[in-house]
C-alpha cells in the first residue's frame, strides 16, 4: 500500500514537472524565434522614440526660455538705451541661469558686439575669430533661432548645446542674439539612464559618422566606418532619416541597430542591442518560469498530499472504527492482532485477550429502549479506555461484546486488568435512564504459540461463559495449555 502511494506521488510529480517545464521551454523557443522581429520592429524603435522625446522635451524648454528672453521688453529697452548699465543685463542673465538651472545664459549686442554673461562681459565677437562664426550666422539667418553645439565661451573645455535666439526691436530690426546653453553631459546622463533601464547601447554620431556622445558601455571605435560589420551600413545610416538593420560583429554575434536623425542637433541617435543579451534575458525568464513551475508543483503536491492523507485518515478511521462507540472494529483487531504477534515473537513477549460482555444488556434495551442501551455502550467504552494502556486495543466485536487486545501481557496480568475494569464499571454512577446498575463479565486467555485469532477468541469466549454461569460480574481465565 505504501509502495503504491509512493509510485503515485512520483508519477504525479513527474507529470506535473514535465508539463510545466515543457510549456516553459516551448514558450522560450517561440519567443526566441520571434525575437529578431520584435527587437527590430518594436523594442529598438520604442527605445529610440523615448530618447528622442526626452531630448525634444529639454530642447523645447530651452527654446521657450530663449524666446522669452528675446521678447523681454527689458532686454530691448536696455539695448535701445545704449547699454548704459552693463550690471543690469549681467544680473538679468544670472537670474535666468539660476531660475531655470541652465548651464549658461548669454546676450550679444549688435551695437557693441559685447558678449554678456552672468560672470560679466566675457569678450567682443569679431569676424576675425572663427569661434564667433555662430554669431554672424545667426545675424544673417531668417529663422528666429537655431540650435548649435559648440564650446562654451565661459568654459572652452565644456561642450554645450546652445539655443541662439535673434533679438529684434519693435520695428523688427536686428539688435542682438540671446539664449541659454545646456551641458552636453545632460544628454549623456540621459543616455546612461536609458542604458540601465533598457540594457541597450546608445550613442550619437554626427554627419561624418564620428561618435559625439556615448554611454559608459560603448567599446567601439571613434567612427562607425571603423566598426567591423557596421562600416558597410555607414552610408545607409548617414543618408537616411531613420533605419534599422542587423549586422554580425566579430566575437559578439548578431547586433540589432535602430537609427534616427535628430534635426535640431543634426546628429543621429543610434540604439544597439546584442542578440546574446536578449537571449540571456529570455533564458533568465525561462529559468524563473521553471523555478515557479517547480514551486507550484511542490505546492500542488503538498496540498494534494495533505488533502489525500486527510481523506485517507478519515476513510481508514471509518473502516477501522465502530461508529457508535469510537472503539476499534473487527477489521482493525484482525490487523492489530497480527502486528502484536509479530512484535511478541521478536521480543519474546506474551499476548493476551479479554472477552467482555455486559450483563443483562438485552433487559436494558427492552426496559429502557435502544437509546439507553447505546448510552450504556458508550459509557462502557469510556470506562474501559481509562483502565488500559495506550498500546492496548479495545474493540467492539458485536452487540454488547467487546475484545481487549493486551500486548506484553500474560494471563495473570490480563486477569488483573480485567478485575480493574470490572471494579471500575461497578463503581461508576448509575445511569439516569436505568433503575438498576449494570455489570460486566469477562473471559481472559493468553495466546499460545502459533495460535490463530479465532482459536484465541474461542477460548476467551468459553472463559466468559464460565464467568456468566458462575453468577456474572466476574472474571474467568481460560485453561492454559
Amino acid at each position: 500500500m505504501q509502495r503504491n502511494k509512493l509510485l503515485f506521488a512520483t508519477a504525479l510529480t513527474v507529470l506535473l514537472t514535465l508539463g510545466f517545464v515543457a510549456t516553459s521551454v516551448i514558450g522560450y523557443f517561440v519567443a526566441e524565434d520571434s525575437l529578431e522581429q520584435q527587437i527590430a520592429e518594436e523594442t529598438l524603435p520604442l527605445t529610440s522614440d523615448n530618447i528622442f522625446s526626452e531630448i525634444e522635451r529639454d530642447l523645447l524648454r530651452s527654446i521657450l526660455i530663449s524666446s522669452l528672453m528675446a521678447h523681454d521688453t527689458f532686454v530691448r529697452d536696455w539695448v535701445v538705451e545704449g547699454e548704459e548699465d552693463p550690471e543690469a543685463i549681467i544680473r538679468y542673465l544670472a537670474e535666468i541661469q539660476q531660475k531655470y538651472e541652465t548651464t549658461t545664459a548669454f546676450f550679444v549686442a549688435e551695437s557693441s558686439r559685447r558678449y554678456y554673461h552672468p560672470d560679466g562681459v566675457l569678450t567682443t565677437v569679431t569676424r576675425a575669430n572663427p569661434g564667433d562664426a555662430w554669431y554672424f550666422r545667426v545675424r544673417e539667418m531668417n529663422e528666429p533661432f537655431e540650435i548649435n553645439i559648440d564650446h562654451d565661451t565661459a568654459d572652452p573645455s565644456r561642450l554645450s548645446i546652445f539655443v541662439n535666439y535673434r533679438v529684434e526691436d519693435e520695428a523688427g530690426e536686428y539688435i542682438g542674439v540671446t539664449g541659454i546653453g545646456l551641458a552636453v553631459e545632460t544628454v549623456a546622463g540621459l543616455i546612461e539612464s536609458y542604458q540601465r533601464r533598457y540594457g541597450r547601447s546608445i550613442y550619437f554620431i554626427d554627419r561624418e559618422g564620428t561618435i559625439t556622445l556615448r554611454g559608459s558601455g560603448y567599446d567601439g571605435p571613434e567612427r562607425i566606418q571603423a566598426q567591423p560589420g557596421l562600416a558597410r551600413h555607414a552610408i545607409r545610416i548617414l543618408t537616411s532619416p531613420s533605419t534599422d538593420f542587423a549586422y554580425e560583429r566579430p566575437g559578439i554575434g548578431t547586433t540589432y541597430v535602430n537609427t534616427r536623425l535628430i534635426p535640431e542637433l543634426d546628429w543621429f541617435l543610434v540604439v544597439e542591442q546584442r542578440e546574446s543579451s536578449a537571449n540571456a534575458r529570455l533564458l533568465n525568464t525561462l529559468i524563473v518560469n521553471i523555478l515557479l513551475a517547480l514551486g507550484v508543483t511542490a505546492l500542488v503536491l503538498l496540498t494534494g498530499g495533505w488533502t489525500l492523507r486527510n481523506y485517507q485518515r478519515r476513510l481508514e478511521a471509518m473502516a477501522t472504527t465502530d461508529r457508535l462507540t469510537g472503539a476499534r472494529n473487527r477489521q482493525a483487531l484482525e490487523v492489530l492482532f497480527e502486528q502484536a504477534l509479530r512484535l511478541g515473537r521478536r521480543h519474546d513477549q506474551p499476548v493476551s485477550i479479554i472477552n467482555l460482555d455486559i450483563d443483562h444488556f438485552k433487559a436494558i434495551n427492552d426496559s429502557h429502549g435502544h437509546q439507553a442501551g447505546d448510552r450504556v455502550l458508550k459509557e462502557l467504552v469510556d470506562t474501559v479506555s481509562s483502565q488500559i494502556r495506550e498500546i492496548d486495543t479495545l474493540c467492539r466485536w458485536g452487540g454488547d461484546e467487546f475484545l481487549i487486545l493486551l500486548q506484553d501481557t500474560d494471563a495473570d496480568r490480563a486477569r488483573l486488568t480485567a478485575e480493574r475494569i470490572r471494579e471500575a464499571v461497578a463503581r461508576r454512577q448509575r445511569s439516569p435512564q436505568s433503575e438498576e446498575g449494570w455489570t460486566v463479565s469477562q473471559g481472559v486467555a493468553q495466546c499460545r504459540e502459533n495460535e490463530s485469532l479465532d482459536s484465541l477468541i474461542h477460548r476467551a469466549d468459553k472463559a466468559l461463559y464460565r464467568a456468566k454461569r458462575n453468577g456474572r460480574n466476574q472474571v474467568a481465565v481460560a485453561e492454559p495449555g
